[in-house]
């Protein structure tokens, strides 16, 4: 796609990446085939395509509305299209330059300012989530169901194995994950310390930075990934060998540290290793294959099956493209995996796009959900705690994160 930079952009990191982007797309429409939203809304400016074109007409110098703002906004960054692609288009990174653009363009005002400012201060301060959590725990019988949906019932963490093993390995606690759900990483460790590896934390670490970067401030972004790498770097130098996420969506935005920080002199090579230093927890228990799984073969002889339906978050395997990993591990410990089609498409939770945009979100979710019930699972399964806590909010069924069902096989 030929483009004509404008003189505001030009010379800028921003401009020359975007251009390479550009340069790569020839039209084809083949992403808008997997775009859910494409696929609910039928319009092409809700589809990659449409909006690559919006993207395109603003770094030439053509003005930006509210209207082309909202058709940024609808997109959930799952990165279907990425995945469908032909021409190798990093759609997600343009999206990024194009919705920076879109709000120094046309400023957001009103409820739409008000509401992103609230989620950004406070989502990821723990300090303000947890209690919140905890009243709205336990007022849970009197709110309204809609409401009550949204809010979990405590679960209890259960032990942490102590730190006496000679290989660790860092664990991100995360923003909402250890109020929401703290017994997801706690089971992590557990199954890893069967490997012989201890899972540690660093006291301050925090946000990965998705949140803010999603709801456009960027700069909060960058000092939250400062802040992650100046709590790891000493244990990374102190030998531990990988930063683990039980998050696919934190692991999408910290292995991205590298590009987010790569004009940053003091920071550039020290995200660089962070980056490459980060797994998925399905890739670290897949990697100790050796010693886990004899004993997952030992527990799936010694308990019955049971029918579980996976649902593969977009950061897993869009952003990360990891695929097939976790569902071989699943099928080890004796899980039946059921069927689920379109398995591509997004739940739509996206960080916090269910809030932003909870029609759309809702109707993909409630989609998803049938998919996922189609052949009759006795539980659901994910690896995202977004992901987890939106399809929770439709259904009956359990849904949990995949390491805590993992733990329960091994620990029976």
């Amino acid at each position: 796609m030929q483009t004509q930079l404008a003189d505001f952009i030009r010379d800028t990191p921003a401009g020359r990446e975007a251009e390479a982007i550009l340069r790569k797309c020839v039209h084809c429409g083949f992403c808008t085939a997997t775009c859910p939203t494409y696929q609910l809304l039928g319009d092409e400016l809700d589809g990659p395509r449409g909006r690559i074109y919006l993207i395109k007409q603003m770094v030439e110098g053509e003005t930006a509305s509210a209207k082309t703002r909202l058709h940024l906004d609808r997109c959930l960054t799952c990165r279907a299209c990425e995945t469908t692609c032909p021409s190798g288009v990093q759609y997600g990174r343009l999206l990024d330059i194009g919705r920076e653009l879109a709000v120094k363009k046309a400023p957001r005002s009103g409820l739409d300012a008000l509401t992103r400012s609230v989620l950004k201060h406070f989502l990821p301060r723990p300090w303000l989530f947890k209690p919140t959590l905890k009243l709205g725990q336990w007022a849970r019988p009197l709110l309204p169901a809609a409401l009550r949906a949204k809010v979990p019932p405590p679960r209890a963490a259960g032990a942490w194995p102590a730190p006496t093993r000679a290989r660790r390995m860092l664990v991100l606690a995360g923003c909402v994950q250890p109020a929401l759900q703290p017994d997801i990483n706690a089971a992590a460790a557990r199954v890893l310390d069967r490997a012989g590896i201890s899972l540690l934390t660093a006291a301050k670490a925090g946000c990965c930075g998705a949140l803010p970067f999603h709801l456009d401030d960027i700069e909060a972004a960058k000092k939250d990934a400062r802040r992650n790498i100046d709590a790891w770097w000493p244990l990374l130098e102190d030998g531990v060998e990988a930063i683990v996420m039980t998050a696919s969506g934190c692991g999408v935005q910290v292995r991205d540290y590298a590009h987010l920080l790569q004009d940053d002199r003091r920071y550039a090579l020290k995200a660089a290793r962070v980056a490459l230093a980060t797994r998925d927890i399905g890739e670290t228990v897949a990697a100790e294959g050796e010693r886990l799984l004899p004993l997952l073969d030992a527990a799936a002889a010694a308990q019955p099956r049971t029918r579980l339906a996976f649902h593969a978050p977009c950061t897993l395997q869009h952003g990360q493209k990891i695929r097939g990993v976790v569902e071989a591990l699943l099928t080890a410990a004796g899980f039946e995996l059921t069927p689920v089609a379109d398995a591509h498409l997004c739940c739509g939770s996206a960080g916090t796009y269910s809030v932003l945009q909870p029609q759309i979100a809702m109707r993909l979710r409630d989609n998803k959900l049938a998919a996922l019930s189609a052949g009759r699972p006795q539980r659901i399964a994910s690896a995202n705690i977004g992901c987890i806590t939106h399809l929770q909010s439709g259904t009956a069924l359990p849904v949990r994160h995949w390491i805590e069902l993992l733990d329960e096989r091994l620990s029976q």
